[in-house]
């Protein structure tokens, strides 16, 4: 068993008491390796697992634990330092969950600290950020230029003693991709939270998973993308904001994005919304999330290798294309 039975597991629980020793093995070393071990681990709190699984759940859950309160504390550190600019700080992804409560974050393993500023105020965040600790992990002079004039964010910086990163971002997507979102209203309907952080309101956060799912990557991950959806969703779980979800997936002109994001965890977690059959496409993007075999390997070069042209096609024009990808081989 696979992401596949993880997948399963996620979305009905129940089906935990009817596995052997081997089915356990792979899907547990799936889900590590989807980073969704803890997430499945709260899923299946309650029920009489084997001795070595429990333990194995709780664990995961444990360490989700501690990742979190490091994160909310890093969270902290970076409205500390930007407090002095009077700025809208909005959290996103995991940290965001996490900070406002939301279901999506039990269990969410969170790795960087992702925050959406006002792109005219960038020169004013970077600088606090510096002088407050954070240095460049990137000082190449062309990935400097090139995540300063077409990407969505500063380039990576990471704490000189806590050894955390931060990603700055200005927009949800590269300035490079197709769709537009509209950063402006983003931050205007972004929520504040007691401590002066802000949070993306609830069908912008929708709207947020689902671009970096579908419209910024090669899906690498993407399971655990996914299954934040389905959460996400589940904590607002209304006809009328779906339908509000995708007002805003229009307004951001990411209606294709969220369409096929609906419809995939709705047919792999049996997510509560109206959403058509799989497409010919979806049944690929389905294949890819799903490529992780009990051992966490990837184990499908041709499916993951098309996804991740795809994904440098997204972000960028075929003659940019070219010139970047011959620049960064020539360098190496």
């Amino acid at each position: 068993m696979s992401a596949a039975g993880a997948a399963m597991l996620l979305a009905d629980p129940s089906r935990a008491l009817t596995l052997d020793t081997a089915t356990w093995d792979g899907i547990l070393c799936a889900a590590r390796a989807e980073r969704l071990l803890a997430s499945l681990a709260w899923r299946l709190s309650g029920l009489d697992l084997p001795g070595d699984v429990a333990a194995v759940l709780d664990s995961a859950k444990a360490d989700a634990e501690v990742g979190r309160t490091a994160a909310l504390w890093e969270a902290e550190m970076a409205r500390r330092a930007l407090a002095p600019l009077d700025v809208p700080v909005v959290l996103l992804k995991g940290t965001a969950f996490a900070a406002a409560g939301l279901d999506a974050g039990r269990g969410r393993q969170i790795g960087d600290l992702d925050i959406l500023v006002p792109r005219d105020r960038l020169d004013e965040v970077e600088g606090a950020l510096l002088a407050a600790g954070w240095e460049w992990v990137k000082p190449d002079p062309y990935d400097d230029r090139y995540y300063r004039r077409w990407m969505h964010e500063l380039p990576p910086l990471i704490h000189r003693d806590r050894d955390r990163m931060i990603d700055v971002h200005h927009t949800i997507l590269p300035l490079t991709a197709r769709p537009t979102p509209d950063a402006g209203a983003l931050i205007a309907e972004s929520v504040p939270l007691e401590n002066g952080l802000r949070v993306l309101a609830p069908e912008d956060m929708i709207v947020h998973a689902a671009a970096h799912l579908l419209a910024d990557g090669d899906l690498a991950g993407g399971l655990r993308n996914l299954w934040d959806i389905d959460r996400l969703v589940r904590d607002h779980d209304a006809p009328e904001f779906v339908a509000s979800v995708r007002d805003r997936a229009a307004h951001h002109q990411l209606t294709g994005e969220v369409e096929r994001a609906l419809r995939l965890s709705r047919v792999l977690f049996a997510t509560p919304v109206t959403a058509g059959d799989l497409t010919l496409a979806d049944r690929f993007y389905r294949a890819r999330l799903l490529a992780r075999d009990g051992w966490g390997r990837q184990p499908r070069p041709f499916l993951r290798l098309a996804f991740y042209i795809r994904s440098h096609w997204l972000r960028m024009p075929p003659f940019m294309l070219a010139k970047h990808l011959w620049t960064k081989w020539r360098k190496g």
